[in-house]
C-alpha cells in the first residue's frame, strides 16, 4: 500500500510593504464589493485580518529580485497602498504575507480559488452578529459607521434578529425568502410570528403584503384619526408601544396597546366636552363617528357670527403677511428646511381659531339644545352646535276663549260618556267633534 504523503502548508512572514507589488495574474478586474475606500478605513480601525498571498518575483533569468508579487488579494494591497499615499501608513510597514513557491499551482490559479472559495456571509449571521455588538454595548451610529452602512441599514438588521428564532432556523434552511421575513419582522411577538407562519400553509397566498398584514389586523395605524386626536407623543408619554415596518411605508406604524389608545381618547374627549358643555348647552353628545343622518328629527338654532376685533384683525393681517413671504421666498425650492414647514404650520394654526369663531346663540335657546361632537378626518374636533331634541321643543299654550257653555256641554258630554257603554262612547266622541267644529 502507498504511503500517502503529508500536506505541508505554506510559510507565513512578514515583509515590508514597499517590497510588494501588484501581479497582473490577479483574476479580478472588475470593480465589485466594498470600495478601496471603505476596505482602508477598515483596515486602519482594525488592522489586517487576512495575510497577502504572495510569490517571489524573478527577473528573465528566472532568479529572485527581492520583491514579492500578490497574485491573492489585489484589494487589500490597493487599500494598503493608499494608507501609504495618505501618510497613514509607512512604506516599510511589515505586512503579514503567505509565500506560495508551488510551480505545479500557477498564479492565476491561486487568484481565482481565493475568490471563488470565499462563501459570503450569510444575512442571517450578519443580524446576530450586528446584535451581539449592540449587547456588548455598541450603539448604532457605531455599528454603522464601523461598517460603513447607515443607521436606518443597522436598524434593519438589528429589526430582523428580533424576528422568533423558530423562524429564523427555516430562513437559514431556505424554508422562507428573505422577504417573508421582513414581514414578520413588522410584529414582535413570537408566538403571534409562529402563529401566521403555521397559518400560511393553508392559505392560497403566502406574499408578504399577507405576511404584513396579519400581525397588524388588530392593531390601529398610526394615521387613524384618534391617534392624530390623543398624538403619538401622548401615546409613547403613556408607555404605548407602536410597531414599525423598516422595509415598507407603514404610515407611521401600528399602535399596539388599543385599549390605552381608548382610554387616552375619551379621557382628551371628556376634557374638551367639558369647555363646551360650559357654553350653555342642555346636553353634548360624543362619538369617534355619528351615523349618517344623526341630526335628522332636530331642529336647528340659528346663531349669528362673532365680531372680529380690531386686534384679531392687525393679527391676522400680519400672519398672513408672513406667510405670504415665506411662500414667495421658498417657491420652487426642492427641500425647503424643517424649521420653515414648521413656522408655515403654525401660522396657519394661530389663524385658524381666528378667522373660524363659534357662532353666539341666544342663552334661552341655547338652554334647550344641545351639541354633536365627534373626530374629524385630521384628528381635530368635529362640533355641530344648536340643535333641538324633539323632545325638548316647547309646548303651545292652551288656547282660550271656549265659551262657558261649550264648557258646561262638554262636560256634561264627558259625564254621559263615562257612564255610557262602547257604542254610546263613540257616538258622545262623534257628538263633540261635532260641536268642537
Amino acid at each position: 500500500m502507498t504511503k500517502q504523503a503529508k500536506i505541508t502548508l505554506s510559510g507565513a512572514r512578514e515583509i515590508p510593504f514597499n517590497a510588494l507589488v501588484l501581479s497582473q495574474a490577479n483574476v479580478r478586474r472588475v470593480k465589485a464589493g466594498v470600495s478601496i475606500d471603505s476596505l482602508a478605513a477598515d483596515i486602519a480601525r482594525r488592522g489586517l485580518l487576512q495575510s497577502l498571498t504572495v510569490r517571489a518575483q524573478r527577473d528573465e533569468e528566472g532568479k529572485e529580485t527581492g520583491h514579492f508579487e500578490v497574485p491573492a488579494g489585489g484589494r487589500r494591497f490597493r487599500a494598503l497602498q493608499m494608507l501609504v499615499k495618505q501618510r497613514r501608513l509607512a512604506k516599510t510597514e511589515p505586512v503579514p504575507c503567505i509565500v506560495r513557491d508551488d510551480d505545479a499551482v500557477s498564479a492565476e490559479e491561486d487568484s481565482l480559488a481565493e475568490n471563488v472559495h470565499r462563501e459570503p456571509l450569510h444575512p442571517l449571521d450578519q443580524f446576530r452578529s450586528m446584535q451581539k455588538l449592540v449587547e456588548q454595548g455598541s450603539d448604532v451610529e457605531t455599528i454603522a459607521a464601523t461598517f460603513m452602512v447607515t443607521p436606518a441599514v443597522v436598524k434593519q438588521r438589528l429589526k430582523l434578529a428580533e424576528v422568533s428564532p423558530k423562524l429564523h432556523d427555516i430562513y437559514a434552511e431556505d424554508g422562507m425568502t428573505l422577504e417573508q421575513l421582513m414581514a414578520f419582522s413588522v410584529s414582535s411577538d413570537h408566538a403571534r410570528q409562529e402563529q401566521v407562519w403555521d397559518m400560511l400553509a393553508s392559505s392560497h397566498t403566502q406574499q408578504p403584503w399577507y405576511i404584513r398584514a396579519r400581525p397588524t389586523e388588530d392593531k390601529v395605524r398610526a394615521s387613524d384619526k384618534r391617534v392624530l386626536f390623543v398624538t403619538l407623543d401622548a401615546y409613547r408619554e403613556a408607555g404605548g408601544h407602536i410597531l414599525r415596518d423598516l422595509f415598507e411605508s407603514d404610515d407611521g406604524g401600528w399602535l399596539e396597546d388599543v385599549a390605552l389608545l381608548d382610554r387616552l381618547q375619551a379621557e382628551k374627549l371628556e376634557a374638551e366636552v367639558a369647555g363646551i358643555a360650559a357654553e350653555g348647552w342642555k346636553w353634548v353628545e360624543t362619538a369617534v363617528d355619528f351615523p349618517y343622518g344623526h341630526t335628522f328629527g332636530h331642529r336647528p338654532i340659528d346663531g349669528v357670527a362673532a365680531e372680529t376685533s380690531a386686534e384679531d384683525e392687525a393679527r391676522i393681517e400680519a400672519l398672513r403677511e408672513e406667510a405670504d413671504r415665506l411662500e414667495d421666498e421658498w417657491a420652487g425650492a426642492e427641500d425647503i428646511p424643517d424649521e420653515i414647514s414648521a413656522r408655515i404650520e403654525a401660522i396657519d394654526e394661530e389663524i385658524a381659531p381666528l378667522v373660524s369663531k363659534p357662532l353666539i346663540y341666544d342663552p334661552e335657546e341655547m338652554a334647550i339644545a344641545g351639541t354633536f361632537v365627534s373626530i374629524d378626518v385630521d384628528g381635530s374636533l368635529h362640533i355641530e352646535r344648536g340643535f333641538v331634541r324633539p323632545e325638548d321643543e316647547p309646548q303651545a299654550p292652551a288656547e282660550d276663549g271656549a265659551s262657558e257653555g261649550e264648557g258646561a256641554a262638554g262636560d256634561a258630554i264627558d259625564d254621559d260618556v263615562q257612564g255610557a257603554g262602547t257604542s254610546e262612547m263613540t257616538v258622545a266622541v262623534a257628538i263633540v267633534t261635532a260641536n268642537w267644529r
